[in-house]
């Protein structure tokens, strides 16, 4: 049931991401719920144990600690109290199976601070009722599960009757999709319609692994240490990875051809490592130009868990941490955030932050990510800044399963997690600085300028695609052909009579004299206004705009 599932979510994960409401390139439901159930699969697999029981056991674990993103959290926690309420169970019959899908719904609800109709709640919750409906009478779990899958399905198609920006963009929950396709691999693997389509194609993990282990290798060729060279040494600065779904960008036009793929990126950079199967693509490459790497990779297809680290800066710390141990006391505070591109992270290194998750949109870190990088703080005490709204649960569920005192401030853009840094005190014990910071997110409107994905009509805008399109605190209020203008409008909307300071990160598809432009439209519109320009490397966003 796991291993078809898993199957099913890995085959659908490109849909389940167009189901995004808004056309920005950043829909990543289906991404999550992938690598969040790939995660519970692994766990399951390399399980000895054929105890049902026990194996859910397994799967929580898997799920909790490779949980990315709100959906993939959520999901975790309906299997969490699916697992509680089997355990000790050898065997499940159709009442058992019935009431585990009732409890994993109960604990779902409970973690959930503020559970929202029509989404993946509503769609778990109504395929429970109708399992426990046939429960007592059913007399195998097949019907159990059959019956809850129709529950599922129903609840999906009314998902857009229950939350109205679903009605207006003519799509259901992303969320609830993505449990339904969970369900559909229950129900066939049950079905017993499993061998004849049980064959082998790589998973995520395996292909990281295999990635993985093919950088250690050179590595391991190369022979070089840390002490070997120096930070001005290294030529090709910034190590790029990406994922390409070979196809599923309508706008790639290239056949893949994995040859003539390594010998084009191989002019770009060094340190190239490629790996392949016939749906995906994972690169990793050390290069000067990130932004052609993944240029060159939406030829082919559709991009997800891109990253881009400074090496430099990497280098630095490794140093760092390489000296001998009696030199490093513990750290009275770690203090953590999520962000990508090499402009940001020192950004956050200048405001005090000890360590750098690598990710955000389309990147969303695991828990397990989020509990490695509270323990490599090496501090007595923890605060976590996720930068984005889909991150704050998977930090909340890390802040749970570790010994180190951990407290989560919930900021849901760049802008808040470098406003929340300047009320930080060092003085102040935990809970009053989760308090200060947290109150400061609210002093700070934060604005984004991206590219359209597809056509839509939202909010009364015409969006067409390739449009630039601006945000403010999340909603789409703007969109043009000219990013200038738009920019300028943007800003417009953010400013208020108590604003004070314009803050320009410039992403990796942004450009320092588009930038300058905006900057001198500001002045002349808003002449008390004081605005700072800041290359932040960002993918996905062109322009990230920070107005206190």
């Amino acid at each position: 049931m796991v291993r078809l599932a898993s199957r099913y979510l890995k085959q659908n994960a490109q849909f389940v991401n167009s189901l995004n409401v808004f056309p920005v390139p950043d829909g990543d439901t289906g991404t999550n719920m992938n690598l969040t159930f790939q995660s519970g699969y692994k766990a399951v697999n390399e399980a000895e144990s054929e105890n049902v029981g026990e194996l859910a056991q397994y799967l929580a674990k898997g799920l909790l600690m490779g949980a990315r993103g709100n959906s993939g959290v959520i999901t975790s926690q309906i299997f969490r109290g699916f697992a509680k309420s089997v355990q000790g169970k050898a065997t499940l019959n159709s009442l058992d199976l019935a009431q585990a899908l009732a409890d994993g719904v109960k604990t779902v609800y409970q973690a959930v601070m503020k559970p929202v109709e029509g989404t993946i709640l509503t769609v778990a919750k109504q395929a429970s009722v109708q399992a426990q409906a046939v429960g007592n009478q059913a007399s195998d779990a097949t019907t159990v599960m059959v019956s809850a899958l129709e529950g599922a399905q129903t609840a999906l198609a009314q998902t857009p009757e229950l939350l109205p920006v679903l009605k207006e963009v003519g799509v259901v929950d992303s969320g609830g999709q993505g449990l339904v396709f969970i369900y559909e691999g229950f129900v066939e693997a049950l079905g017993g319609e499993v061998v004849s389509k049980d064959h082998y194609q790589p998973d995520e993990d395996e292909m990281d692994e295999m990635l993985n282990a093919a950088h250690r290798q050179s590595v391991q060729q190369n022979q070089i240490t840390t002490a070997d060279i120096t930070t001005a040494d290294i030529k090709n600065g910034f190590c790029t990875e990406m994922m390409v779904q070979l196809g599923q960008d309508p706008t790639s036009k290239e056949l893949f051809d994995y040859q003539g793929f390594r010998e084009h990126l191989s002019e770009l950079g060094d340190s190239l490592l490629v790996v392949a199967d016939e749906e995906v693509v994972k690169v990793h490459v050390h290069t000067q130009h990130p932004q052609k790497i993944f240029t060159y990779g939406r030829c082919y297809g559709a991009l997800s868990k891109i990253k881009i680290d400074n090496m430099r800066i990497q280098h630095e710390s490794i140093v760092e941490t390489e000296k001998p141990q009696a030199s490093q006391p513990q750290k009275d505070y770690g203090i953590i955030v999520v962000a990508s591109g090499a402009g940001l992270q020192k950004l956050f290194k200048s405001l005090g932050v000890t360590n750098i998750i690598s990710g955000g949109q389309t990147m969303n870190p695991s828990t397990q990510d989020i509990v490695a990088a509270i323990k490599e703080t090496n501090a007595q005490r923890v605060l976590i800044l996720p930068n984005n709204g889909n991150i704050v649960m998977a930090a909340q569920q890390a802040s749970q399963v570790v010994e180190i005192p951990t407290a989560i401030v919930p900021s849901k853009s760049i802008a808040q997690g470098m406003t929340a840094l300047l009320s930080f005190d060092t003085t102040a014990d935990l809970a009053s600085n989760q308090e200060d910071m947290t109150a400061a997110l609210t002093t700070v409107k934060s604005g984004q300028i991206t590219t359209a994905v597809r056509d839509s009509k939202l909010d009364n805008l015409e969006i067409k695609e390739n449009d630039y399109i601006g945000l403010v605190d999340g909603k789409i209020v703007a969109n043009g052909t000219d990013i200038l203008e738009l920019g300028t409008e943007l800003i417009a909307q953010m400013v208020d009579e108590e604003s004070e300071i314009v803050t320009i990160l410039v992403g990796s598809q942004g450009k320092s004299k588009e930038a300058q432009a905006l900057e001198s439209a500001i002045a002349d519109q808003f002449p008390e206004l004081e605005c700072e320009i800041h290359q932040g490397d960002q993918p996905v966003y062109h322009y990230l705009i920070a107005v206190e």
